[in-house]
């Protein structure tokens, strides 16, 4: 049998320091393990390479309903601990509006920050509270793809947090396979059906669909503010992470800068 000698590499040569990695804004993102969207929406919202996307999933059921939302709590303290476990991140997004509603935003927050006590954490629904107040909108217009109980949640959610709900469209979806499956065309309409005159704004509530793509087609159609979950929440992240620079074609919220 002919024997080698044995391996050995070359040592490069130069000189060199290391930087601080990719990223000058990094944002880790905890998504459901049945999003479809929202890592798209992260991409192509994605101002420049000075913002680093990291992204985890956890664990969740294929029906969204109140009896199923809780049941991913235990699994995202461990997708918050996959997010780049030795590397710095300026914030954590967890990418669920009716699931920050139904467990707590304290309860989310607690169990991401069991394994990264450091970052700031975002979810869609604080986000879009924040936003609201930024556009000095009181009057809300909603449209949702949830069933019942979670509706009812989410317009409890608003009305407690002081909004005036004007008029609550949804279009009565359980499977988030479905939701994810819902046409830009289809949100566009019922955007224009669930505005209501005398409502400050419009709100698109969940990250499974694809409200992002049409934000700007429907603020230019109703003349007014359109805030989405997936908009509020990278619109925040963005800011919270140092990125205060303005964003086009996804309507007048990602111009404005966050309050401190």
């Amino acid at each position: 049998m002919e024997s080698y000698p044995p391996f050995t590499s070359t040592p490069v040569s130069g000189t060199y320091q290391t930087d601080k990695g990719p990223g000058k804004h990094r944002i880790g993102l905890i998504v459901l393990s049945n999003d479809y969207v929202t890592e798209r929406d992260f991409i192509n919202m994605r101002p420049s390479d000075d913002v680093a996307l990291f992204t985890s999933r956890v664990q969740n059921s294929q029906d969204c309903t109140l009896e199923t939302l809780p049941r991913m709590a235990p699994h995202i303290s461990d997708a918050a601990a996959l997010l780049v476990p030795d590397g710095q991140l300026d914030v954590i997004a967890y990418a669920c509006t009716s699931g920050t509603v139904v467990m707590g935003y304290e309860e989310v927050s607690a169990r991401i920050c069991r394994n990264r006590a450091e970052v700031k954490v975002v979810t869609p629904i604080t986000a879009a509270m924040v936003a609201f107040r930024r556009l000095d909108a009181q009057r809300l217009s909603v449209l949702t793809p949830y069933t019942e109980d979670v509706n009812h949640a989410i317009a409890d959610h608003l009305v407690e947090n002081g909004k005036d709900v004007r008029a609550f469209t949804s279009f009565h979806i359980e499977d988030n396979e479905v939701m994810a499956a819902l046409p830009t065309e289809a949100i566009f309409h019922a955007a224009l059906e669930a505005d209501q005159p005398d409502a400050d704004a419009l709100f698109i509530s969940c990250t499974a669909i694809r409200a992002v793509d049409v934000i700007q087609q429907i603020e230019d159609t109703i003349g007014k503010p359109v805030v989405t979950a997936n908009q509020a929440m990278i619109w925040q992240s963005l800011r919270w992470s140092g990125y205060q620079g303005e964003i086009a074609n996804y309507g007048k919220l990602l111009h404005l800068s966050h309050p401190t």
